[in-house]
């Protein structure tokens, strides 16, 4: 072989051995990007802190969170949703960027009210088969302001909720609460 055919023959080698790192490359920024739009535009992963919502979620549960359906239609009452912390959280110290977990209690509206350990929609008393215990303090009926909501946790006396920093504004939802991955045992649709 003399040196001439030696050289291309690298030359080939060394241009096959760069296509296969842009074509590996080019796949890695395709996933990245997929990944990115999907958790910016219709699902990501989220993970429960606390027992406010205790019995229906745990603490360390993991969730997915889809943020579809709320550009179609509102949150219905009963819709578990994640959201950034309305100002008056902030105000409080929680960061922007930390999510709230609750279930929907009052749409736009609606008057919401707690008394005798119910919560009351409209004046008549919520079935909730799902929270931990009654709520143990009343709260005064209050009318849900258009474009906002009411939310409250599960675990009704253990709770930072509506009831203590206001209203919801819509904006502020991030999506639902739809389908919990882990732990294994308690896989399955919420």
């Amino acid at each position: 072989m003399t040196p001439h055919e030696s050289d291309a023959k690298e030359a080939t080698a060394s241009s096959k051995v760069w296509r296969d790192w842009q074509e590996n490359l080019t796949l890695i920024a395709i996933a990245l990007c997929l990944a990115l739009l999907i958790r910016t535009f219709i699902a990501e992963p989220r993970y429960i802190p606390s027992d406010s919502m205790l019995p229906t979620l745990h603490t360390g549960d993991r969730l997915v969170v889809e943020k579809i359906s709320y550009r179609f239609h509102s949150p219905i009452t009963g819709d578990i949703i994640v959201f950034q912390p309305p100002a008056e959280l902030q105000r409080r110290g929680y960061p922007k960027d930390q999510a709230f977990i609750k279930r929907v209690i009052g749409k736009p509206g609606e008057v919401i009210g707690v008394a005798s350990g119910k919560v009351y929609l409209n004046g008549q008393p919520l079935l909730e088969d799902y929270i931990a215990e009654p709520p143990n303090k009343p709260f005064l009926p209050v009318k849900v302001p258009e474009d906002e909501f009411f939310v409250m946790g599960d675990n009704r006396n253990d709770s930072n909720d509506s009831r203590y920093w206001g209203f919801l504004p819509s904006k502020n939802i991030i999506g639902r609460a739809t389908f919990r991955f882990w732990p294994l045992d308690r896989i399955g649709f919420i």
